[in-house]
């Protein structure tokens, strides 16, 4: 029971289901069509075996009156002669004349045997007067000693004499006129006629009756059912013509839908498959089928994959204008970030004041020019002249440094710039790279990107990776900038972002950046990397997030984001693939 409902729960091709109809249909008729043919052809021929039955029992029992009937006219013409002109019997052949006058004894006339001494002795132990009315005549049977005699009596006009004519009836007499073989019996005797069917014949029992209508013998004769079996071959033989016929019927409506359905649909089926393993919207083609429907079909299935290879070509185009739109973007994105502490650096260069004030200086200077002049007051100025070179030295490297930083800035935007070329149609090249190294410089320049204090803790060993160094630096400081913005938004002016580089597992390496700012709802986990989403209003744009997602992803690796809530901060979790060379260098070096 359970592979059935697995089986009906199992698809199933047309082929099948159009077999199975058939194979049904065809099962159904045929057992249809049988019940029909019997119903209609079966009673039919019982009715005409009925029919034959009861003609053959009519002409028996007609035999039976006509033999009878011979001896009752030879009995009125014996009667009829003895009472008018007084002329003795005349004995018909194979039979005997009893001739009984009132108040006497009978005579019987005919060959002296056995056989009509035991017919005068039955007759005689009849009372003729009663069965016959005078000028009358009757007609019956006796058995006499296992023997059918068949008796015509007749009386005298006066009603003073009874004459009767008896005759042996034999089966070969009712054979020779009935045409079939028969047979009498005297032994237990049905008052109808009857008959009882076999497999092959009926058996027919015709009452012979005697003098007062109770049977006193019966005649019995076999009649073949051929009716019924030629009946029975006439059904046999039309069911399984019929049963054929339906069979060659549904094998050509089975090939027919094979050829005009399931064979057009194959095609298409099939082209549909090259179409899905190619890509290509090649048109349909079947010159073959000799349907208009599947012609139809064909047309408006070749017009549909014309309007597909037109939105297509469409949403092609339009994807290239998109992705060109949005790789300006990303590019925009990362030059500000990459250019925004050279504007912190400037402004600071801009809004610094000297160290030393330069007339004060000069001052001094013309002073120790001069001759005449106290030595205290000498030691004096020379001790604020070396202050003054001393902070005016300390500024001068505090601007290199800064112009170093600015220098490094610089050439990362030159790098980003360069590199977008080369990414525009190619995939970035990976490379053995020091993520540590590449945080230490992104989190340097991070520092200038606002006006807040931030703190950095990133480790000091080395870590290595495979992955393009410039997109990762890109992607690194995209994270730091969003962080740094996650902390102004909180409204202090203080801040810490913390890198964790754990150790490699299973040839992966993940770097975790975790920084004490806003933070997010988890719910907005899964949107962050949409394009155009940003969980802050006043922002404009939301392409930073996306445009590393798909980064990392390019590079063989993943990006993370998560928050237990606002206020609580967040991490970005980097996942790459580890360089095994690398650090076993870096263990040896240990």
């Amino acid at each position: 029971m359970r592979w059935w409902h697995e089986r009906r729960r199992r698809p199933r091709s047309l082929r099948e289901t159009m077999v199975s109809l058939l194979t049904l249909t065809g099962i159904g008729g045929a057992l249809a069509l049988a019940v029909l043919l019997t119903l209609v052809i079966s009673p039919g021929f019982a009715e005409l075996e009925e029919r034959a039955t009861d003609g053959y029992r009519g002409r028996a029992q007609t035999l039976l009156s006509d033999f009878a009937a011979i001896n009752e006219v030879a009995a009125r013409e014996q009667a009829s002669a003895v009472a008018s002109h007084g002329i003795g019997p005349t004995v018909p052949p194979h039979g005997i004349v009893y001739r009984r006058v009132a108040g006497e004894d009978g005579n019987v006339q005919g060959p002296s045997t056995k056989e009509a001494r035991q017919a005068a002795a039955a007759l005689d132990r009849l009372e003729l007067e009663d069965l016959v009315k005078p000028g009358g005549s009757t007609r019956f049977y006796l058995s006499v000693d296992g023997n059918i005699l068949s008796v015509g009596v007749a009386e005298s006009p006066q009603g003073d004499i009874q004459v009767a004519v008896a005759r042996r009836l034999t089966g070969q007499n009712v054979s020779r006129l009935l045409g079939r073989p028969v047979t009498l019996s005297s032994g237990a005797v049905a008052s109808i006629a009857t008959a009882s069917r076999s497999t092959q014949f009926i058996d027919i029992a015709v009452p012979v009756y005697g003098p007062e209508g109770r049977p006193v013998a019966s005649a019995r004769f076999q009649v073949s059912r051929e009716v019924v079996l030629l009946g029975r071959r006439v059904l046999l033989l039309a069911a399984a013509a019929s049963i054929l016929l339906l069979v060659l019927l549904l094998l050509m409506l089975r090939r027919a839908l094979g050829r005009f359905v399931l064979v057009p649909l194959d095609r298409v089926e099939r082209h549909m498959q090259r179409v899905q393993a190619s890509g290509a919207l090649l048109p349909f083609e079947d010159e073959q089928s000799p349907c208009e429907e599947f012609g139809s079909l064909g047309r408006n299935f070749n017009a549909m994959l014309s309007q597909l290879k037109d939105l297509r070509e469409r949403n092609e185009i339009q994807s290239f204008a998109l992705g060109r739109s949005e790789s300006a973007v990303a590019v925009l994105h990362n030059v500000r970030n990459a250019l925004a502490p050279l504007a912190t650096i400037l402004s600071h260069g801009v809004g610094q004041q000297d160290s030393a004030r330069r007339d004060l200086v000069d001052r001094a200077l013309a002073e120790l020019a001069q001759g005449e002049m106290e030595p205290e007051r000498r030691a004096k100025l020379v001790a604020f002249l070396s202050t003054a070179f001393d902070a005016e030295a300390l500024a001068r490297t505090e601007v290199r440094r800064q112009l170093e930083v600015g220098r490094d800035a610089m050439r990362q935007t030159l790098e980003i710039i360069g590199a977008q070329q080369a990414r525009a149609h190619e995939r970035p090249a990976r490379e053995r790279c020091d993520i540590s190294d590449i945080v230490a410089r992104n989190a340097t320049i991070a520092r200038y990107a606002h006006a807040v204090s931030i703190s950095f803790t990133f480790p000091a060993h080395s870590a290595y990776v495979v992955a393009n160094r410039v997109i990762l630096s890109q992607v690194i400081g995209n994270l730091f900038s969003n962080a740094v913005e996650a902390i102004v938004a909180t409204g202090r002016n203080h801040g810490s972002i913390t890198v964790d580089i754990p150790p490699p597992s299973e040839g992966r390496l993940s770097v975790r950046i975790i920084d004490d700012g806003e933070g997010f709802e988890p719910a907005q986990a899964t949107r962050l990397f949409q394009t155009g989403y940003s969980t802050r209003t006043e922002k404009s744009g939301g392409l930073g997030l996306h445009w590393c997602a798909n980064s990392m992803a390019g590079m063989g690796g993943a990006l993370e984001l998560r928050s237990a809530g606002r206020g609580t901060g967040a991490v970005a979790i980097l996942t790459l693939d580890a360089d095994g060379e690398g650090e076993r260098q870096v263990e040896l070096a240990a």
